[in-house]
């Protein structure tokens, strides 16, 4: 099995971890994806497996129920994913019988339009290929499952932000969201990031992860892994790599709180093999699960600004 649910764990009756909190951010992400289905001509869901993509498939799915999901989804594909993640994605699509877009870094490497870093990281060259792909099919809203808590500079978007000709985002265009009205004028060659769970916090999504028995990827719960320390993160060996000299390799019980490129997202130390044994370290953890596994973040102090100006999620 590729995936683990909350499914009888008792949470599904809402009776757990249910409350008016968890009711009022679900009602404002479907009031904002069917916004959006009235007021866009084009819209995609960034897909890519993950905990926080998921909960968006969720959202989109009871916004239409008993319609299916109008949108495609789109996957900018690095290439370093985890194999679990993947194999997820795919069960999903085809469960649901959505359309799948998937950009793969791969193809803009071999055609000389990216060329591959040094580090061997691939998440910063995400941003071509997601404009490109944004470009040809004409998208004109792309939902986004970033929240404002998990770093500074997503902190500063808004739920409607605007994107230039050329994918770029300006905090200084952000527009005014009162009373739950949201412009999404936008010139042709513009287009919109929608972000419907920028008010979630991780724990509000693993809450209503419990109370809706969302399954998600296995490697979200402890699971046994051979990883070695780097930068003060657990990392695994892959497509993108291995450990260097001097890093010793050790299998431990651990499990991610985010997934993306392998080589640098990192597992955190864990035996939480059950969704309220994760909702329990994530209410003790002090750091965002970006800040504390995710080494892309940490190149600069504003190094997911400058990515987002770029035309980065």
């Amino acid at each position: 099995m590729t995936s683990v649910s909350a499914a009888g764990t008792g949470a599904e009756s809402g009776t757990v971890f249910g409350s008016d909190h968890l009711t009022a951010l679900e009602s404002e992400a479907i009031h904002i994806f069917r916004e959006v289905a009235g007021e866009f001509d084009r819209p995609v869901i960034l897909f890519s497996g993950g905990k926080d993509s998921t909960l968006l498939l969720h959202l989109a799915i009871k916004a239409f129920w008993p319609a299916p999901v109008p949108f495609p989804l789109l996957h900018v594909d690095t290439g370093h994913n985890f194999d679990e993640v993947i194999a997820f994605r795919d069960e999903v699509v085809a469960r649901h019988g959505l359309r799948l877009v998937v950009a793969r870094v791969q193809d803009w490497i071999d055609d000389g339009r990216l060329t591959e870093r040094a580090d061997g990281t691939r998440n910063p060259l995400q941003t071509q290929p997601l404009l490109d792909t944004i470009a040809e099919h004409r998208f004109d809203a792309v939902f986004g499952g970033g929240r404002r808590d998990e770093e500074r500079a997503r902190a500063k978007e808004r739920i409607f932000s605007l994107r230039n000709a050329f994918g770029q985002w300006d905090p200084r265009r952000q527009r005014p969201e009162l009373w739950n009205l949201y412009n999404g004028r936008h010139r042709p060659g513009e287009h919109v990031r929608v972000f419907p769970l920028s008010n979630w916090t991780e724990a509000d999504v693993w809450h209503y992860i419990a109370r809706e028995g969302i399954e998600l990827p296995s490697i979200y719960y402890a699971h046994r892994r051979p990883v070695y320390r780097r930068d003060g993160m657990w990392l695994t060996s892959g497509p993108w790599g291995g450990p260097r000299e001097g890093e010793d390799v050790r299998e431990l019980s651990v499990r991610y709180r985010t997934v993306g490129d392998g080589s640098c997202t990192g597992a955190v130390e864990s035996t939480a093999a059950t969704v309220e044994e994760v909702i329990a370290e994530v209410l003790a953890s002090r750091l965002t699960e970006r800040g504390a596994t995710r080494a892309d973040d940490r190149l600069s102090e504003a190094a997911m600004e400058d990515r987002k100006r770029e035309g980065y999620f």
